[in-house]
């Protein structure tokens, strides 16, 4: 099993947070790039997609509903 597949199986599992760095490398291996930073939300874009947009809790964890979301943007729940 890939590291990638591991992350992946990581994030599916709905942890109440996850670190940011895992949600970054999760969406950069799907073609989604760090667009800005701004204060504690982080952008993310991707050509022909809407902005996604992650808050950070404390600098450095996303909650468990943005995890969902990301998720499903990605289509990891088939």
């Amino acid at each position: 099993m890939s590291d990638l597949d591991k992350l992946i199986e990581r994030i599916r599992s709905r942890p109440p947070v996850a670190d940011f760095e895992d949600v970054r490398k999760l969406l950069e291996a799907f073609g989604w790039v760090l667009n800005r930073e701004k204060g504690s939300h982080a952008m993310f874009t991707k050509e022909g997609e809407r902005t996604i947009s992650v808050p950070k809790v404390h600098g450095r964890k996303v909650k468990r509903v943005y995890l969902d979301m990301i998720c499903e943007i990605l289509g990891l729940d088939d």
